[in-house]
């Protein structure tokens, strides 16, 4: 396993995580959640990924009941949890969701006894909240890192002009900003991490917790002949999730994508998810599973990184012909 600093930050995070979105609770019971984390701990991931709203709450009460089961030494892996949608779905009430300093206190100290710890080490802004002062949001990310109860604090689908605003804020009243942001980064989604973000790598710092580097799984290549009935895009709920990227032109491009990968003998997975940490600026790549041969498959992307020269990487975007253009100045 190889690790990173998070941004410009201390910490160092596995350059691949563990999430539990859509799997837990939704696709997986306890039992085979154990063995997930476990297989991954065992593979030197340090990072778990939580939020309130996964599975309203029930996924960070699996994963707590498994963290708890481990006993692992608490210092050596890292979790977070995400505040802003709230975990009681339609029963939420004012104040149940967003980033006003209430509910970020109070969704705090709930996700804190659903996971059973004492402290997070990340804590997400899910969304950003066009309700709420930015540097309220701050100062009660500020108030929670004074009490203990979380290590760093960042933003998840924030745009660039929002991060900076917080890291204003912050300058203004001599807290601290955003150390990360959790955005969507893989081969067909590619404009903020690599362009929208590029002048906050430098001029702040940012680590990138990135989510969905498979697409929701279509570069696996396994919707390429149709929806498995055990798949995500098959779930209730799930289906604007298919009809974002179930189309046939980006099916055509996952086929050619798994013509190249089969020709380094690989899978289009493990090629996608090291592609998608070849970028310097990516921290770590949050993976879902619901099997264990399906986490072990998508950890050879550790191999497949050291295949990725210059001619190869211009293959695929040859192939994907995804490549955002950046502005002229």
């Amino acid at each position: 396993m190889q690790y990173r600093r998070l941004g410009k930050s201390g910490l160092q995070v596995s350059v691949l995580s563990f999430g539990s979105w859509v799997s837990f609770s939704k696709q997986i019971n306890d039992k085979t959640a154990d063995v997930l984390m476990g297989t991954a701990y065992d593979n030197g991931i340090n990072f778990f990924d939580n939020a309130e709203v996964y599975a309203l709450g029930e996924s960070e009460k699996m994963m707590g009941r498994v963290l708890k089961k481990k006993n692992w030494d608490r210092t050596a892996y890292t979790l977070s949890s995400k505040v802003y949608f709230g975990w009681r779905g339609k029963a939420n009430k004012p104040n149940q969701t967003g980033l006003s300093r209430k509910h970020i206190i109070e969704a705090c100290n709930e996700a804190l006894q659903r996971l059973q710890v004492e402290y997070l080490d990340m804590y997400f802004c899910h969304r950003p909240d066009k309700n709420t002062p930015i540097e309220e949001t701050v100062w009660a990310m500020n108030h929670l890192l004074q009490q203990g109860k979380i290590l760093y604090w960042g933003t998840s689908e924030w745009s660039g002009v929002e991060i900076m605003e917080a890291h204003r804020a912050a300058e203004k009243y001599k807290l601290i900003g955003p150390t990360m942001e959790q955005p969507q980064y893989n081969l067909f989604e590619r404009h903020k991490v690599e362009v929208e973000y590029a002048e906050i790598y430098k001029n702040v710092g940012l680590g990138t917790t990135i989510w969905s580097p498979l697409a929701a799984g279509l570069l696996t290549g396994k919707y390429n002949e149709g929806v498995p009935k055990d798949s995500r895009f098959a779930l209730a709920g799930f289906d604007w999730l298919k009809e974002r990227w179930v189309a046939e032109e980006k099916i055509k491009k996952v086929k050619k994508l798994s013509e190249l990968a089969a020709k380094i003998g690989t899978n289009a997975a493990a090629l996608s998810i090291a592609w998608c940490i070849k970028n310097p600026n990516v921290s770590t790549a949050i993976l879902g599973a619901t099997k264990k041969q399906q986490l072990l498959d998508n950890l050879k992307a550790l191999e497949v990184l050291e295949k990725l020269t210059p001619e190869l990487l211009e293959k695929i975007e040859s192939i994907m012909k995804t490549k955002p253009v950046a502005p002229e100045y």
